[in-house]
């Protein structure tokens, strides 16, 4: 039997009703999994496929697009089913139309509005990826401790795995004893976080609703999202104006988005290897700056 019809089984038990899926048609957008749209009848998913010890990715995606799903604003696609059949694993989504136009002021309060979500600790149930390297998401009562352990200290321990430098190594491990100097006794409001906030996991659906999708989502600073947004562009100042009319962004948020775009960057250096060692050394080298001027 062919993936394609226990993926075809699988939906007709969840949705209880008669499923004959079309041939699937290939969808581009991504380097980690093979993507793809199917049909039956009048209705179309998108089918996410990728080798099946990689199930439990799809599974915490799934969970992931659920807890986005709470924010009002936001068109987030549903998870209908996943599963795999010992050589592939597989999660069916509810297909979207997407590439209208639409308002980034829509966008942006839907993301606020995500923010205000909150929970008692940082981290979340389980732990996800950020691409396809593992997120620990280990429930901690201090942000800074969080940071630490679970995100900064977690890809450093990657890095030196993959062949970082020493004065690299040096350089984060500097950073982490001076953490308690970069936050200064802030403990941010708790948030719910996409996690992976760059351009290419937004867009407008044909009708113009902002959706938001492939999260890494957990509880945390939501600086963190808004500093992703910056990393590699493609939000328009409407949205940050908008966003800071939703939710003033705090003092100091100019100096932090650059530590928690650094865990991005060691985790591109992980995933790619290339330039990105230097780019977060020099990240790095600025953070440790500005504590140093702070003494």
């Amino acid at each position: 039997m062919s993936v394609w019809n226990t993926i075809q089984a699988q939906m007709q038990e969840t949705l209880q009703q008669p499923v004959t899926l079309s041939a699937p048609q290939g969808v581009g957008g991504g380097s980690i999994n093979q993507s793809c749209r199917v049909s039956s009848g009048a209705d179309s998913w998108f089918v996410k496929l990728n080798r099946a010890g990689l199930l439990d990715m799809f599974v915490a995606e799934a969970k992931g697009l659920e807890a986005l799903s709470a924010a009002p604003g936001l068109r987030i696609p549903r998870a209908l089913c996943y599963g795999e059949d010992g050589s592939q694993a597989w999660l069916v989504l509810e297909y979207l139309e997407l590439g209208g136009a639409g308002d980034p002021v829509a966008l942006a309060e839907g993301l606020a509005a995500l923010h205000r979500i909150s929970a008692p600790q940082y981290g979340w149930q389980r732990d996800n990826t950020i691409g396809s390297t593992p997120q620990i998401n280990t429930c901690e009562d201090d942000w800074a401790t969080f940071w630490r352990e679970h995100r900064l200290g977690f890809q450093l321990q990657l890095a030196a795995r993959n062949g970082a430098s020493a004065a690299a190594l040096d350089s984060g491990e500097q950073l982490m004893d001076r953490l308690p100097q970069l936050f200064d006794g802030r403990e941010p409001e708790v948030s719910l976080l996409h996690g992976d906030l760059w351009s290419g996991n937004y867009a407008y659906t044909r009708t113009g609703q902002p959706t938001i999708f492939d999260p890494a989502v957990y509880f945390g600073d939501r600086e963190a999202d808004l500093a992703m947004t910056e990393l590699f562009g493609g939000f328009s100042r409407d949205f940050y104006a908008a966003y800071q009319n939703a939710w003033p962004l705090d003092a100091g948020y100019a100096l932090r988005k650059t530590l928690y775009n650094l865990y991005h960057v060691l985790n591109h250096f992980n995933l790619f290897g290339g330039g990105y060692l230097s780019q977060a050394q020099g990240m790095m080298q600025r953070l440790l700056s500005e504590v140093r001027g702070q003494v």
